[in-house]
């Protein structure tokens, strides 16, 4: 990696020639810095070089030392990197995160009580709101385990929510993850770093604390436990080392302090989930899986999967053990059904949504269809069993042959996509090794949202970069890297 050269910069200079051509978070048109922004961009541009560089190499090696690496798919090095953080912190002011908050809080009950209906009484269904088709012909749809209850009439006990704000600053949902959410480490892997960083900042700030997800988490989970003990025996069950969150399913074990496990040290007798141990058999209460619905049980979902547990369905049904987050959730953060969330909250909590989505365009209708391949070269295109930013066509920054390509796939099954219009994601100052300057890159932000007696949002939560001059692709397996996120008490 090109290393930055202190002597290419001086203090005081760092914004100077700083200049974003959509909505940037810390900067305004006029290129004064947002009132929320403004101590810590004077502390920036008192940075010396030296002091400055030294920062960032202590960051870099703080998370190579903790393990806190990735990989780029399609790297042919295949090599882990350590996950990139800026070291400039998006920040949002206590006003805004209230009104954010809130929306996430509406969001995420209305999305639970759409989950518990169609695993029930299916009333959104018979009311015509939401065509059949969409949710009883999906394949993320589970008939095994219709009509099981659950605690706190919950399905969606973490969530992670990605957000954007468009071009007028307006927050915007980009996709819902109800199934096995991840980033919350890097979470609080980033504010360890930047607590050690810039630790007067911080204290100075006023900065909302993070650390006690862990904590709070743990909470969550033993609230959701059939039996009725103080302490409940929680796990985390991961998929093994070679899983890419593999990192986060360790960090968060280790932070509750909670046996990690895979499938092959649970099993099933006498209706009950048991797990092994140095210690003779124990009771396991409620699995945090992060492991897909599909490998979960060979006997129950795919015969094939050697990850899960034979049996775990069964007594999950019986209500002898919780999982979390609850078998079927795939049908909520399905990319065709979020076009249909706001009718989801109107439905059930009959209010308007606090946080809107981004218009979209549904291949499985008629008008949608023929908008999205009349449109295709205006639109952002993506399959809807796809995520982290494949099975992606970005018109606007895509050639004739790769339109027409992609087109010809939407018409031979325009089911399987949406298509949205493209937004100017907010920028934020992030600093390049390759021009040794600040410079604008495109930002999001994943609030993680947890559900057990009552709803808690962290305060929050992963901004991720794209890295990429002109990418609006965050995604860290596609090269992206994140920022601190510091929410104002």
């Amino acid at each position: 990696m090109k290393r930055y050269n202190p002597c290419m910069k001086q203090a005081a200079s760092w914004f100077s020639a700083y200049r974003s051509p959509v909505f940037d978070e810390v900067f305004d048109q006029e290129g004064k810095a947002r009132k929320h922004y403004s101590e810590v961009v004077n502390r920036f541009e008192e940075l010396a070089s030296e002091d400055f560089e030294r920062r960032r190499t202590l960051s870099e090696l703080a998370f190579r030392n903790q393990g806190i690496t990735f990989q780029v798919y399609g790297d042919p090095s295949g090599l882990e990197r350590p996950f990139p953080l800026d070291i400039l912190p998006r920040i949002i002011p206590a006003s805004e995160w209230r009104t954010v908050e809130q929306g996430l809080i509406q969001r995420v009950k209305a999305l639970n009580m759409f989950l518990q209906d169609i695993y029930n009484g299916q009333h959104i269904l018979a009311d015509g709101v939401i065509p059949q088709s969409l949710v009883l012909g999906h394949p993320a749809y589970y008939r095994q385990v219709h009509g099981v209850k659950l605690a706190h009439g919950a399905y969606i006990h973490v969530a992670g929510i990605d957000l954007i704000r468009d071009e007028g600053g307006q927050y915007r949902v980009l996709e819902d993850n109800l199934r096995t959410p991840s980033g919350v480490s890097y979470v609080l892997s980033n504010r360890r770093v930047m607590s050690r960083a810039f630790p007067q900042l911080l204290s100075k700030a006023r900065v909302r604390l993070v650390e006690d997800y862990p904590d709070m988490l743990l909470n969550t989970l033993k609230s959701l436990s059939p039996r009725n003990i103080s302490e409940p025996n929680v796990v985390v069950l991961t998929p093994g080392p070679f899983n890419s969150a593999y990192f986060e399913h360790m960090f968060l074990a280790q932070q509750m302090g909670v046996e990690l496990v895979e499938g092959s040290d649970l099993y099933v007798e006498d209706g009950r989930v048991w797990m092994r141990s140095t210690y003779g058999r124990q009771q396991v209460d409620v699995i945090y899986r992060r492991i897909d619905d599909d490998f979960l049980d060979p006997t129950a979902f795919r015969p094939d999967s050697a990850l899960g547990v034979p049996g775990l369905a069964h007594a999950y049904r019986e209500g002898r053990v919780a999982l979390a987050n609850a078998i079927g959730n795939g049908i909520a953060d399905d990319k065709a059904l979020y076009a249909y969330v706001p009718r989801i909250i109107k439905y059930y909590l009959n209010q308007e949504p606090v946080l809107q989505n981004v218009h979209t365009y549904i291949g499985a209708e008629p008008d949608g269809a023929d908008y999205i391949l009349s449109h295709a070269a205006e639109l952002v295109l993506k399959k809807v069993d796809q995520s982290g930013g494949y099975g992606m066509l970005i018109g606007p920054h895509s050639s004739k042959e790769q339109i027409a390509e992609y087109v010809k796939k939407v018409r031979e099954e325009p089911q399987a996509f949406v298509a949205q219009p493209m937004i100017g994601l907010s920028t934020h100052p992030t600093f390049c090794d390759d021009t040794a300057a600040f410079e604008p890159r495109h930002i999001d932000l994943r609030p993680f949202i947890l559900v057990g007696e009552s709803i808690k949002v962290l305060p929050g939560g992963l901004t991720r970069v794209a890295l990429k001059r002109g990418s609006l692709v965050v995604n860290s397996s596609q090269g992206g890297g994140s920022k601190d996120t510091w929410v104002l008490s």
